[in-house]
């Protein structure tokens, strides 16, 4: 499943120290607000655009249909069909990818400066007038239809949907994104472009941009992109209800092994202890062989090969979750080992050790990972779209070296609950009795 929403948010959290200085807001000659990091060095820019809705934006009845049109943009737009269109987007040495996930549809854009100008036009082809050609829409609907019956038998998809069905119930975040097969089945080319008119709009668009471009370049094909989408959008979704509870849920699905995905509630990015929680879960889950949970459940007892835990944050929900897959006769033992490490987390909090420790590898390992005009783009429309600052780097490993013991130990107490604990086990658990 996409386990840890927050991936994305870590992406803005880790901006390279080199490149926050370089960080500047325009707004378009048409209004738009962009983010820049000019860097003239290599002919190249990479180009970033989000639009805030994503598939909760689909009607109940017409689950999967941004989806859908998402993966159908570049099939044909303009006076180009399917093939002429990559044939176009090839000839140029440009790449482009279209996607959408519970929040946003993100459109990622990779051009020579050379060919900057004809990149930008089949951009805008793209956005504004695809094609949704019938024979391309059944092509793209047959290969969504394959990954839905995929992910029947995929036990990570099994449980990732169940335990956001349990949490979310009827919001958007409830239901896969992806559709089911009845409603891709039923999806129209009418409906591709109601998707197309209702998730492409001006008043919900991010964008930034790294490369070879100046403030004044950027402006303009801002406004060449985006002038001509939609003003406004429909209402994006309220806040989600968190309905999960505490206890085990057991998917039947005959594999020698269980996948067991664990959640409770979580904290929100803006929260004053965000900083906190990052330190927490990196000590619990999601400090790889360091972490707790990976010394109990794979060095000390072998029950796995690896465990991990996150914060997920979506725009309206979030969770402290993770995941691991132990063999069905140690799922009963692997479920002790985590409760009791959650137990000992809010009772005991970390140690001094583990606090510097994960503060170093937080304000340390995250400019290491990230270079390059793409991630530049891509982590700058998430600082955005999450409402951080353009100087925010500059502070960033401040407010992690300013998490204090008592800071921890006290979210600790507060945030960490082991009786809201859910596991969502899919597989043949041996001595594991489901609660619900």
């Amino acid at each position: 499943m996409k386990l840890i929403r927050a991936c994305l948010l870590m992406l803005a959290m880790a901006l390279p120290a080199q490149a926050a200085t370089d960080i500047r807001e325009i707004t378009s000659p048409g209004g738009i607000t962009a983010w820049l990091v000019e860097s003239p060095d290599i002919p190249f820019t990479a180009l970033e655009i989000r639009f805030r809705g994503g598939t909760s934006l689909d009607a109940p009845d017409r689950r999967g249909a941004v989806n859908l049109m998402t993966a159908l943009i570049e099939e044909g737009a303009g006076d180009l069909d399917a093939q002429g269109f990559a044939m176009a987007r090839d000839a140029l040495a440009a790449s482009f990818s279209f996607r959408a996930d519970e929040d946003a549809v993100a459109v990622s854009a990779r051009f020579l400066t050379e060919n900057r100008d004809q990149a930008v036009e089949l951009l805008r082809k793209a956005l504004q007038e695809p094609r949704f050609d019938v024979e391309a829409l059944e092509r793209v609907r047959a290969q969504v239809l394959a990954g839905l019956r995929a992910d029947e038998k995929d036990p990570d998809a099994l449980a990732g949907r169940k335990l956001m069905e349990m949490a979310y119930g009827a919001h958007p975040y409830g239901r896969s994104g992806d559709g089911t097969i009845d409603s891709v089945t039923a999806l129209t080319r009418d409906d591709m472009l109601a998707a197309h008119r209702a998730a492409l709009a001006r008043d919900r668009v991010y964008v930034a941009a790294a490369g070879d471009i100046t403030a004044e370049e950027l402006g303009l094909i801002v406004d060449r992109l985006l002038g001509a989408l939609p003003e406004t959008g429909p209402a994006l979704p309220g806040r989600a209800e968190f309905l999960l509870t505490g206890g085990v849920s057991v998917i039947d699905f005959p594999n020698p092994q269980s996948t067991i995905l664990f959640a409770q509630s979580g904290i929100r990015q803006d929260d004053p202890d965000y900083f906190a929680a990052l330190v927490l879960n990196e000590v619990l889950g999601g400090g790889g062989f360091a972490s707790r949970l990976m010394t109990e459940l794979r060095e000390r007892r072998g029950l796995t090969y690896g465990v991990g835990t996150g914060l997920s944050i979506l725009d309206q929900a979030e969770m402290l979750m993770g995941q691991t897959s132990v063999p069905n006769d140690k799922v009963d033992e692997a479920i002790g080992v985590i409760r009791a490490e959650w137990q000992k987390l809010a009772t005991e909090g970390i140690t001094e050790q583990e606090l510097a420790d994960m503060k170093t590898y937080l304000t340390g390992s995250y400019p290491l990972r990230f270079d390059g005009n793409g991630p530049l783009a891509s982590i700058m429309v998430g600082m955005q779209m999450i409402g951080l600052p353009p100087d925010y780097p500059k502070t960033r490993n401040a407010k992690v070296d300013a998490v204090t013991m008592e800071d921890v130990r006290r979210l600790a107490a507060e945030l960490v609950d082991p009786a809201g604990l859910r596991f969502v086990v899919v597989g043949q658990p041996q001595g594991v009795t489901p609660t619900d």
